[in-house]
């Protein structure tokens, strides 16, 4: 079916990419630790168990104390709260739901709770990525483990399978209830949107697990909801929600890309939507979770005519973090140490041919390749203004490229009073207005200076929350190294063709080299010469610096440094 060929394309092409194929297939780990016995009709069992290999999750599992016969499980997800497993409404829902009769499992979130630690700082996940394995793939991972653990329970019904979570807990809540068949009822509460939305809402700028590199490709978040379908599915969103994924914009469009498919399959009743009006605010409060235990009675327990969605009071149950603290091993891996451990052996096949035949063919395909990783453009650069800059004798203008269709770059053009002796493309990490005392050297040299701002740098750069803009950018197809390298070749093409003279290149800071350098690398036709200042030696010095994509989006390009480094970019720069 679409849905399936839909979700079977989103794990192998999104989620599952490099080494994630191999941590997909490893067994579930599971240490069971001490257990809380309560006089409440419960206990709380601590467990700890690897979503991938050196990796463990924290996690506590609520059960009944007296069971029989098959009953519902739920995986109870948190988001962005730094108490993490121990926060009050998370911990009163796993009681109420134990309290009926179910088995809650309360894992810890990845970078909360026990897990805040600074190598899960969310925009670490894309060092992965640098690498060519899915960053997603680690939060994935522990939500399938979490499941497989809940269905290994002896008392587990497998018909009977619900997840539920708020904010980033309702990203995980969509993002495996509509990739993992298991799950049969789910309930995210105020945790995405579509990304039309999300472009046009900046508040529904999600973080780096929440724009996973190509997502958009295959399935749009509208998508993902309309993939739950005939399956029982309770959308959540809040009114006044102050921090993101406001009902009155957030919730329609996923309706109306889910609604036809569960009528589709005859199942209207089954796809269902709640806007929370007291708070109203960011909350899985009192009316949210009594929405959540309706949807239980509805379709967990049809024939129970006493079923009562009421909150069972329980805040006196309520523990500690300290009490509810699950020891983890020292030395248990984060994004950053996988990182570290990955990048030791890329990147990969990099022996550059002896014959001059065979190294031709081979610089041809890997600049091939170069492009096929930045998904470079072959954009064409028109000049659509030009005005002089005051008091400049007509030797200063302001230019404004139109690259392609897509992109306005602005640029400085200088020009010295004697005749030139090529034109120097000037970059700047701090931006173009930064670059005077090395525009004049230049002229002073007798060069024309094109000083310019690519996409994220100087006029060009977003003022607000321009990272998340970049991970947009990557999970609809695109890359932001790529776009920025795709504007620098054209506008080298534009200056070579308008002043027929030879093009340099001078960058000055690691982000604007590696763009010079990526630009030049993938069309080495275009540049005479290349310099830079402050440039990195390696793609690792991003992982040795700990950078991450609110540092510097452009540098976290999937998958290049599985194939590329710096040395290897500047052989191939040198167009030899």
């Amino acid at each position: 079916t679409w849905i399936e060929t839909t979700r079977e394309a989103t794990l192998d092409n999104v989620v599952f990419r490099g080494e994630a194929q191999g941590w997909r297939d490893a067994e579930t780990q599971v240490e069971w630790l001490e257990t809380i016995e309560t006089e409440h009709g419960y206990r709380i069992r601590k467990l700890r168990y690897e979503a991938l290999p050196g990796l463990w999750i924290p996690a506590l599992l609520y059960e009944p104390l007296e069971l029989t016969g098959k009953v519902p499980v739920v995986m109870n997800v948190n988001g962005h709260d730094g108490t993490g497993k121990a926060a009050d409404y998370k911990q009163i829902r796993c009681i109420n739901q134990a309290k009926r009769g179910m088995i809650a499992l309360n894992p810890e979130w990845i970078g909360m709770g026990q897990l805040r630690d600074p190598g899960f700082v969310h925009y670490k996940l894309n060092q992965l990525d640098l690498c060519g394995t899915s960053g997603v793939a680690v939060h994935f991972l522990s939500m399938k483990r979490g499941l497989d653990i809940l269905l290994s329970h002896e008392h587990a019904d497998s018909e009977r399978v619900a997840v539920a979570g708020l904010s980033g807990g309702g990203w995980q809540t969509i993002f495996i209830s509509s990739l993992d068949s298991r799950v049969t009822l789910s309930n995210p509460v105020a945790g995405y949107s579509s990304f039309k939305t999300r472009a046009r809402h900046t508040s529904d700028l999600g973080d780096s697990e929440q724009t996973p590199v190509d997502l958009g490709i295959h399935a749009d978040y509208a998508v993902l909801t309309a993939m739950r379908a005939p399956r029982p599915t309770l959308l959540t969103f809040n009114a006044k929600d102050q921090c993101c994924f406001r009902a009155d914009h957030a919730m329609q469009p996923l309706v109306d890309a889910a609604a036809p498919i569960f009528q589709l399959y005859g199942q209207q009743s089954s796809l269902r939507t709640h806007v929370n009006e007291d708070p109203g605010t960011h909350n899985f409060g009192l009316d949210n979770r009594q929405q959540l235990y309706k949807m239980f009675g509805d379709f967990f327990y049809p024939e129970d005519e006493q079923f009562d969605a009421t909150e069972i009071p329980s805040e006196e149950e309520l523990l500690s973090a300290e009490e509810l603290q699950v020891p983890v091993p020292e030395g248990n891996h984060n994004f950053h140490s996988l990182a570290l451990a990955q990048a030791e052996s890329l990147p990969k096949n990099v022996e550059i041919p002896q014959s001059p035949k065979a190294r031709q063919a081979w610089l041809t395909f890997k600049r091939s390749r170069l492009r096929e990783i930045l998904h470079i453009r072959d954009y064409d650069a028109k000049v659509v203004q030009k005005e002089d800059v005051p008091g400049s004798s007509e030797r200063a203008h302001t230019l404004r490229f139109r690259i392609g269709g897509e992109w306005t770059v602005p640029a400085t053009l200088l020009t010295p009073e004697n005749p030139t002796k090529s034109t120097v493309i000037l970059l700047a990490d701090t931006g173009r207005s930064t670059l005077g005392k090395h525009s004049k050297q230049k002229l002073d040299d007798g060069h024309r200076v094109l000083a310019v701002d690519p996409f994220y740098f100087g006029e060009s750069k977003i003022t607000q929350r321009d990272f998340l803009y970049g991970l947009l950018v990557s999970a609809v197809g695109e890359r932001p190294l790529g776009i920025q390298s795709s504007q620098i070749q054209a506008i080298a093409a534009w200056a070579g063709q308008e002043f027929g003279q030879p093009v340099d290149c001078l960058a000055h800071g690691p982000r604007t080299s590696l763009i010079a350098l990526s630009a030049a690398a993938a069309n080495p036709e275009r540049f005479q010469t290349l310099d830079f200042v402050g440039s990195f030696e390696s793609l690792k010095d991003i992982l040795d610096q700990d950078l991450t994509m609110q540092d510097s989006p452009e540098l976290f390009c999937f998958g290049l440094l599985a194939e590329f480094d710096i040395p290897l970019l500047r052989v191939l720069a040198n167009g030899q």
